[in-house]
């Protein structure tokens, strides 16, 4: 386990009053990522796990970080405000169930919070991985983007590229999950009509062209490193075919945050996930595109999209951070 003492900027609670100290994590296929946020917003302890498969390895993972966590600052898990978990797979948040979590091997319905807050005796909300991050996103984002006098962007998408796409939605200060908690699934539009095959059944996928598995597919890597990684330093080595393909999946992240702007009018598009690793050269990238696409659409120029577009904060467990704030009773 590591101290931390990561500032962000505060989020006003629902209540009003003080935020009390409360437990994030982060969980996925490899690893748990938990932390313990102050109740001044910051992260005062950080600690990663690596994953159990099956629903008590998840929860037996679960209760025993949350244990260390408030161990290492000398708190009871009792004085804790709430623990949030934030994992892929479909989770209803109403009755804190969770299935079809195939990353962590838990297929039947699973009553997840449940089971961890009988172990921990404190209160916990399990919530999907997009919804706690982009949580996080608006709550660690840099205030130049902000529009109100408590640097918060209540207006936000959390754009991963991770081995697939999907975006989690803030929409005036509310998150978005949708009637099914089918919102931010923009990775299944299609980009290319009759194009590469999907696993959703259909062609031409966005996915398919703007994920960690499309870059794996169109540039494998050749040195043990990542895929997007090689293929970025390939292109500024000035190889013509990486070129070409960084700029196509240029072009595919630009039409994904094109899409949420367009449908959702955020103030904000937050580049995370596995990808976002690429940092700067991402970026330029991206918002290169984006300005290219401006300068031959009067209407897209008036929109502003490559002002719009940052990366996810590099030192900032996002997903990990919104957890803890969702576990407290904040945006929900």
């Amino acid at each position: 386990m590591s101290t931390q003492g990561i500032p962000t900027p505060p989020r006003r609670a629902s209540d009003g009053g003080a935020r009390p100290w409360s437990v994030g994590l982060d969980v996925g296929g490899t690893k748990v990522l938990g932390v313990l946020l102050d109740a001044g917003g910051v992260v005062r302890h950080q600690l990663r796990s690596a994953s159990v498969a099956g629903a008590d390895g998840v929860v037996a993972t679960a209760v025993a970080v949350v244990e260390e966590l408030a161990a290492g600052a000398g708190i009871a898990v009792t004085e804790l405000a709430g623990v949030g978990i934030g994992l892929p797979g479909v989770v209803d948040p109403t009755d804190g169930t969770v299935e079809h979590a195939v990353n962590l091997g838990i297929e039947e319905r699973t009553p997840l919070a449940a089971l961890v807050a009988e172990r921990l005796g404190v209160r916990v909300r399990v919530e999907n991985d997009l919804t706690v991050a982009v949580v996080g996103a608006a709550h660690t984002v840099d205030g130049e983007h902000a529009s109100t006098d408590d640097a918060v962007v209540h207006d936000l998408a959390f754009l991963a590229l991770g081995t697939g796409l999907a975006a989690g939605l803030l929409l005036e200060g509310r998150l978005r999950r949708g009637s099914t908690g089918g919102a931010g699934e923009i990775g299944h539009l299609t980009l290319v009509p009759d194009g590469l095959p999907c696993k959703c059944g259909q062609l031409g996928c966005l996915e398919q062209y703007a994920s960690g598995s499309a870059l794996d597919a169109a540039w494998p890597s050749r040195y043990g490193r990542p895929a997007p990684e090689e293929l970025f330093a390939a292109a500024e080595a000035g190889d013509a075919r990486a070129v070409e393909i960084r700029d196509q999946f240029a072009w595919a992240v630009a039409a994904a945050v094109r899409i949420l702007v367009l449908t959702c009018d955020v103030e904000l598009v937050v580049i995370g996930g596995g990808v976002s690793a690429l940092g700067q050269p991402l970026l330029r990238a991206v918002t290169a595109e984006l300005e290219r696409e401006a300068q031959a659409s009067p209407f897209l120029a008036t929109m502003g999209l490559a002002k719009r577009v940052s990366l996810a904060p590099a030192d900032v467990p996002v997903g990990a951070v919104g957890a803890a704030l969702l576990g407290r009773g904040e945006y929900v």
